[in-house]
């Protein structure tokens, strides 16, 4: 009865395939591209460093802590923890399945705050970094000198200056890091012989240099109220903030005898300036590399995403200074294409059989025509139902297509 008045109205049976191929086609444009639906639950991770501690403390000082205030924050289904050497501590909270991924950042983040003033100094500095975060990477791009003109050190500065900002503004991008990163850093090297000499400890070393290396606002000269008159002119005064190069620090005083003599850092260290940690090495095709990984944000395109990032890099590519070159050795989308791509072919192969089949058995090229206009009308209002459940367009949604 009801197909019955569909065939005695057949310009209304028209105008409503057009509607729903109209709404397919437009569908498409918005659906996201992935090669498995999302089905990973949301992620939040929070990240610590204690400069200098070993897995064990930070696992007592600043993990536990940590640990203790986020547990039972709404929506969360477990929890893990790694402490390493280096003297970082990620903090990984896994949510269920339909969280809003923002809030659940905001929850944690405030447990975080709650215990932040329980952590050691040194860490409160560094600070604790609360994200999303997400398993679905996208790129891996190395960034090397083939000549070795350019260390990886200041490779890894250029591209944390030049390259990392502009890739983080990318429309469906998320935790855009460097593997690795090597940060400038100033390295000082204590003489313990020099140091147990002299009676100097490293406590007394870290305070002068925390207390030299700081940045104060030194006031004004001539500022209101005056004592008799009213100055005409006023003067900021400007003095020497933190230090810059390996000379200032070497200077910097230790002790002050009551000789007139004073113990500076030089004679107690070798001061350099280097890589703030040297504990991971990235190399691409046997030459020391800078790798920049990509992870893809949540119901992103990951086509028109990666395709955006690419054309970012070739753009600045074209002003990378001599001895700097760039590979892209893990690209996820070409799996994605390449599924895509054959799922498509079988969906076509399998229309052209049922037009085949539909013929052979007939006879009749009236018979034929209704398949012919009557599947790419569903298959692309297939497309408009994905959009409205809030499917994307993958592997798996392609496959069922191909089974209907």
């Amino acid at each position: 009865m009801f197909s019955r008045y569909f065939i005695d109205r057949p310009i209304f049976a028209f105008v409503i395939s057009i509607f729903i191929v109209l709404a397919g086609l437009a569908a498409m444009r918005s659906l996201s591209i992935a090669q498995y639906p999302e089905m990973s639950p949301p992620v939040v991770q929070v990240t610590a460093v204690y400069p200098g501690a070993s897995a064990e403390v930070l696992e007592q000082t600043v993990a536990t802590p940590l640990e203790n205030a986020i547990t039972g924050v709404e929506g969360m289904m477990y929890m893990s923890s790694t402490s390493t050497s280096s003297g970082a501590t990620t903090i990984t909270v896994t949510f269920e399945i339909g969280t809003d991924p923002d809030q659940a950042s905001v929850n944690v983040n405030n447990r975080v705050k709650q215990v932040e003033a329980r952590l050691p100094e040194e860490t409160r500095r560094q600070g604790v970094v609360v994200a999303k975060g997400s398993s679905s990477f996208l790129h891996v791009h190395a960034f090397y000198s083939p000549d070795d003109s350019r260390e990886a050190l200041w490779t890894s500065n250029y591209v944390t200056l030049n390259i990392l900002d502009k890739i983080k503004r990318i429309p469906g991008t998320t935790s855009v890091q460097i593997f690795g990163a090597k940060d400038y850093a100033m390295r000082i090297w204590l003489r313990p012989d020099v140091m147990s000499q002299l009676g100097v400890t490293v406590e007394e070393i870290s305070n002068a240099v925390r207390e030299q290396n700081s940045q104060y606002a030194a006031g004004r000269i001539g500022a209101t109220p005056t004592s008799v008159s009213p100055q005409s002119l006023v003067y900021s005064v400007k003095v020497q903030g933190r230090l810059s190069t390996a000379k200032e620090f070497e200077d910097i005083i230790i002790r002050s005898n009551t000789d007139g003599s004073s113990l500076r850092l030089k004679d107690i260290a070798r001061v350099e300036l280097g890589s703030k940690d040297y504990d991971f090495d990235g190399r691409i095709n046997g030459k020391k590399a800078v790798l920049l990984g990509i992870f893809l944000q949540p119901g992103a395109n990951a086509l028109d995403v990666a395709d955006e990032v690419n054309a970012t890099i070739a753009d600045l590519e074209t002003r990378f200074p001599t001895g700097l070159e760039h590979l892209l050795p893990y690209d996820t989308t070409r799996f994605v294409k390449v599924s895509i791509r054959e799922v498509l072919k079988t969906l076509g192969e399998a229309m052209l059989l049922v037009f085949l089949v539909v013929f052979i058995f007939l006879q009749n090229w009236r018979a034929t025509l209704i398949p012919i206009m009557a599947v790419p009308v569903s298959l692309l209002g297939t497309f408009a139902g994905l959009y409205i459940l809030g499917y994307s367009i993958n592997t798996l949604t392609l496959f069922g297509m191909v089974l209907s």
